[in-house]
Parts: structure tokens; C-alpha cells; sequence
């Protein structure tokens, strides 16, 4: 299971990052959008998941910290934001 997490992982990794160098023609964008609804919203489903329980138990230490908000928005409005808000196939400006 852990090596299959790491090669999804490293796939959407490369696929995303390669994605904004390649021509902006019809077929790369419809690819760019393909990668993103079977790969990227799942893997961003799943970030939000895994942030919102990293989240609950960093809490304690964020309050003692007074560093609540940006550990909110570091595990889970930027999942939520990646999933949800930036249109179908757009992966500039996430780096």
C-alpha cells in the first residue's frame, strides 16, 4: 500500500508539474483536465481528509502556539482550495 501511495505520489507530482510547460493546444488541455478529475480531486479529496485529522491533533500545540490560522490553512484550506475552487484542468500557481 505505502509503495502505491508513493507512485500515485510521484505521478500526479510529474503530471502537474509538466503539465503548464506543454503547448496549450485542445488535446493537452483536455489531457490536463482528464489527470485532473481521475487523479488530482481524488488525491485532494483525500489531502483534505488526512489534514482535517492532522489538524485536529496539531490543535493543542497550534493554540499554545497561537499559530491556529496558519496551520488551518496549511492542512486544510489549501486541500479544500487545490480540490474545490480552481477550475477543471488549471494547475498554475500550484507549485
Amino acid at each position: 500500500m505505502k509503495k502505491m501511495l508513493i507512485a500515485v505520489f510521484i505521478v500526479v507530482t510529474l503530471i502537474s508539474t509538466s503539465a503548464p510547460a506543454l503547448a496549450e493546444d485542445g488535446a493537452t488541455v483536455a489531457a490536463a483536465m482528464v489527470v485532473d478529475v481521475i487523479i488530482a480531486r481524488p488525491v485532494g479529496l483525500v489531502a483534505i481528509v488526512a489534514g482535517t485529522a492532522v489538524f485536529i491533533v496539531a490543535l493543542p500545540f497550534a493554540l499554545i502556539s497561537s499559530s491556529v490560522e496558519p496551520v488551518a490553512k496549511a492542512l486544510v484550506a489549501d486541500p479544500f482550495k487545490f480540490t474545490f475552487t480552481r477550475p477543471v484542468g488549471d494547475f498554475s500557481g500550484w507549485d
